[in-house]
């Protein structure tokens, strides 16, 4: 198996009691047996942040020791499905398909939100102490939407069946892993950090050693690459969408948290550290 730099596996306590919680939380949502549709999908993108933020908080040292393991890579993902889970449980015999606060993509996202106020704002308070750096982190953002945006209007145009199918969660699709491949692009070619997964550092490589690295930088393949596969993704799962609502969404919401997650987790890095 090939890992990423930074993965660790905490100490056997911290492990047991993950599996437990996360078993829980499994369970309890197995019973409940919630609908999935798009507009949830959606209202877990803020947590998908918030987990990236604790995983900063932790990179920092700003975590209580208690506590700090459970938060490190990869634990920090199941550490956080806990959290969102448990709501997404309580709150599961409301209504799936409505933004009121009285339903269940109403209270995920609003928590979110709070999560990441609280979460964000302790790692920004933490990084302000050696100065923060927000520049090229907004720069980035703002060129991921506008990038994004144009990528899902080319889907709306040229595969309108697949955009209606998809919908919002399809948009998160592309727009994660766009966020992704873009503060890839300003973490390494602005601002000299390294990759750390070995396939996508292969990719940003090879493009490192093409003529146009001089006038595009080293990672405008990789950000094509991202684009193009969460594009396909997309298409691909449009089927699965139409014919079995449930799986096709909880698909796209997986594939847009591999990509929104360490998208977020490195402008937040970046802005401080950089």
């Amino acid at each position: 198996m090939v890992l990423p730099d930074g993965f660790s596996i905490p100490p056997l306590p911290f492990v047991l009691a993950l599996f437990v919680s996360l078993a829980v939380v499994g369970g309890a949502l197995y019973r409940r047996n919630p609908p999935v549709t798009r507009r949830l999908v959606v209202a877990f993108a803020p947590w998908m942040v918030v987990g990236s933020s604790l995983y900063v908080l932790y990179q920092i040292e700003g975590l209580p020791s208690a506590i700090a393991p459970l938060f490190s890579s990869p634990t920090v993902y199941g550490s956080t499905f806990v959290i969102a889970g448990a709501i997404w449980a309580v709150s599961s015999r409301l209504p799936a398909d409505d933004w009121a606060l009285r339903s269940a993509p109403g209270i995920l996202a609003a928590t979110g939100l709070l999560g990441i106020f609280l979460v964000a704002g302790a790692t920004l308070a933490v990084g302000a102490q050696s100065g923060l750096m927000l520049f090229w982190p907004a720069i980035g953002l703002l060129i991921a939407v506008l990038l994004a945006a144009l990528v899902w209007a080319g889907i709306r145009t040229g595969l309108p069946d697949i955009a209606a199918t998809t919908g919002s969660a399809g948009a998160l699709v592309v727009f994660g892993h766009t966020l992704d491949g873009v503060s890839t692009a300003v973490g390494i070619d602005a601002l000299g950090f390294g990759e750390q997964t070995p396939l996508s550092r292969a990719i940003i490589e090879f493009a490192a050693a093409l003529p146009t690295a001089e006038v595009l930088g080293t990672v405008w393949l990789f950000v094509l690459v991202k684009i193009a596969l969460a594009t396909v993704v997309v298409a691909f799962l449009a089927e699965t969408v139409r014919e079995s609502p449930r799986e096709g969404y909880l698909l796209l919401a997986l594939i847009a948290a591999v990509g929104l997650g360490p998208g977020a987790h490195n402008l937040l890095l970046f802005t401080v550290l950089g």
